[in-house]
């Protein structure tokens, strides 16, 4: 039995590749290890199940590879080359060259200059708006060529359910730490998110929800050339049928919280021009609170891990992703807290 250690060790050895490789560089992620040549990354994922997802098997490790291949392929066909057998000869031996028999499978990726990313061309202050205007219209092109998912779109609203009962079970437990900050604001979303169902479903009638790309962020989003959007969530089809303009508003305040407010609108404006049927302000700023609250749990969901690295790092960036669903939430009303205040004397 080949375990995970031995083909980490084998892939960390540079002799290991068929194509001459100087060094490789190793890193760990919850669900993978990618191991980074000079121009290729190639990513082994982990033999592990979680509520969310099951890599548990040879067979669905090896599905996933293939689906992760075929979905980036739309976005980034340039980068995604290929899924490569990891092998075993009889005598133990582990090799890329195609002896043996397969005991895992790799997705092999053309390199990507990391300057190119963009939330490191943002942090670096060398974006302009025709890049984000460039950006937006790759978008809008991807969702007006992806079948409008009319049949399933209600996948879309069960999820949003789902997720916001996740998003309120694990944020509003006390041992992690930001229950004060983050129940007044869950209770305001709660409420908005009930109002505002109707008018979701109006969306998924009149065919707004497509399969999108599942984790839109700015390190996704390649500057280059060709421009590539990269990482498309693969485990889970229908975290993936989304609304366009709840993907592309969670891109945009991404990069807010990197210090660049202007980005959302201009990808809001690229997005409207060529899709049209932009949401309500009520709508787009619900999309926008869920979001970060969304990625406020996925930061305390690493203080659940069986070792805990960065602890203090974890609450303090889900506090930041909770203000900024406060933010969202107080845009379009009166302030969160008054609302939850009122909801409470009630």
């Amino acid at each position: 039995m080949i375990d995970l250690a031995a083909k980490v060790r084998f892939l960390s050895d540079a002799g290991s590749y068929p194509h001459a490789a100087s060094f490789v560089e190793a890193r760990e992620t919850h669900m993978s290890w990618v191991f980074l040549t000079e121009d290729r990354a190639y990513k082994l994922k982990k033999p592990v199940r979680y509520p969310f997802l099951d890599f548990s098997t040879l067979g669905r490790r090896r599905f996933f590879c293939e689906e992760e291949l075929r979905l980036n392929r739309r976005l980034a066909a340039d980068t995604y080359c290929s899924v490569i057998p990891l092998r075993c000869t009889k005598d133990g031996s582990l090799n890329l060259s195609g002896r043996g028999r397969a005991v895992d499978f790799l997705v092999e990726m053309k390199r990507l200059p990391r300057a190119d990313s963009l939330d490191v061309r943002l942090r670096e202050g060398v974006v302009t708006e025709g890049d984000i205007r460039n950006v937006g219209k790759l978008m809008a092109g991807f969702y007006s060529g992806s079948r409008p998912e009319v049949d399933d779109g209600n996948l879309y609203l069960e999820s949003l359910i789902r997720e916001q009962a996740v998003n309120r079970a694990i944020l509003g437990q006390p041992m992690l730490g930001v229950s004060d900050a983050a129940l007044p604001v869950l209770d305001v979303a709660d409420i908005r998110f009930t109002q505002l169902i109707p008018s979701i479903k109006a969306r998924i009638k009149a065919a707004r929800i497509v399969e999108g790309h599942g984790d839109l962020r700015p390190e996704h989003v390649h500057i280059g050339t060709p421009m590539q959007v990269i990482d498309c969530l693969e485990f889970d089809r229908s975290l993936r049928i989304i609304d366009p303009y709840d993907e592309i508003n969670y891109l945009g305040l991404e990069c807010a919280m990197l210090g660049a407010r202007w980005v959302r609108p201009v990808l809001l404006d690229s997005l409207m021009a060529r899709l049209g049927g932009r949401p309500d302000d009520e709508v787009l700023a619900f999309y926008g609170a869920f979001r970060m609250l969304l990625r406020a749990r996925l930061c305390l969901a690493h203080l659940l891990d069986p070792v805990v690295r960065e602890s203090e790092r974890w609450p303090r960036l889900a506090r930041s992703y909770i203000a900024a669903a406060e933010g969202e939430l107080s845009l379009v009303s009166p302030p969160v807290r008054t609302l939850s205040r009122s909801r409470a004397g009630a």
